[in-house]
């Protein structure tokens, strides 16, 4: 007997940008309908890589104001029309500075941004029937915020966390406490299970990261939750790094 064809209920293909090698993701849903997250530069190779996904951009999301993740998102929002969403209101300031930020790297690039709309705990996002909750998730920066998906446990983190370490906290209004409190109060009860992409490196899952994160592993932040119950295996076939 045949087994019915289930349409996964988004694809992931992570586009590297910047200088800085920033995983500038695209979610197309079933419908063609796609998001952008942080696409911080190289506008003409993030369209590229739509296009060779038969992706329609009509969302451009952002995790955070930083220059390498906000820098082209002004330009993807002229040439498809799609509304910026996110990231929270606290990092207006760093959205109001990329284009200076770049220069200090002698770099003559990115724009400095507006969202059509600012995102808050509980929010929800949406594409093509698509919806990724919204989690606030400041220390980074203050106004940073993580998309999860609940159903496949998938989560886009930006400079929250990585695979093995975690944000910067030493510019204009990071705090390390605070950064700690997020990962541990807000990431952690989301489940071990769920996989995430960074914004650069390779992705990882909160149960890893909570095992063997040289910073924020249980046994050094003294986390109380469950035990971390998720095999350690390889990333899955969720994302495809496009080069």
């Amino acid at each position: 007997m045949t087994q019915p064809q289930h349409t996964p209920p988004f694809q992931v293909q992570i586009v590297p940008v910047t200088p800085f090698q920033q995983n500038c993701s695209i979610v197309r849903a079933p419908s063609g309908a796609a998001a952008v997250v942080d696409p911080g530069g190289e506008p003409d190779r993030i369209m590229q890589a739509a296009a060779a996904m038969d992706a329609r951009i009509e969302k451009i999301w952002l995790t955070h104001g930083h220059l390498d993740h906000a820098g082209a998102a002004e330009e993807i929002r002229r040439r498809t029309g799609a509304p910026i969403e996110g990231p929270h209101k606290e990092d207006v300031f760093w959205l109001q500075q990329i284009r200076e930020s770049w220069k200090r790297f002698n770099i003559d690039d990115g724009e400095d941004c507006s969202p059509d709309r600012f995102l808050d705990d509980g929010d929800v996002v949406e594409i093509g029937g698509v919806e990724f909750d919204v989690v606030f998730t400041p220390g980074h920066t203050p106004g940073h915020v993580v998309f999860h998906h609940k159903g496949t446990r998938f989560a886009f983190v930006g400079d929250v966390i990585f695979a093995g370490s975690i944000g910067r906290t030493d510019f204009p209004r990071g705090d390390h406490a605070t950064l700690i409190a997020s990962i541990t109060e807000k990431l952690w009860p989301l489940g071990d299970d769920v996989q995430f992409v960074p914004g650069h490196g390779p992705a990882s899952t909160f149960g890893r990261e909570r095992k063997t994160n040289a910073f924020v592993a249980d046994s050094i932040t003294g986390y109380k939750g469950a035990a971390v119950t998720e095999p350690d295996v390889a990333a899955q076939k969720t994302t495809k790094r496009y080069q």
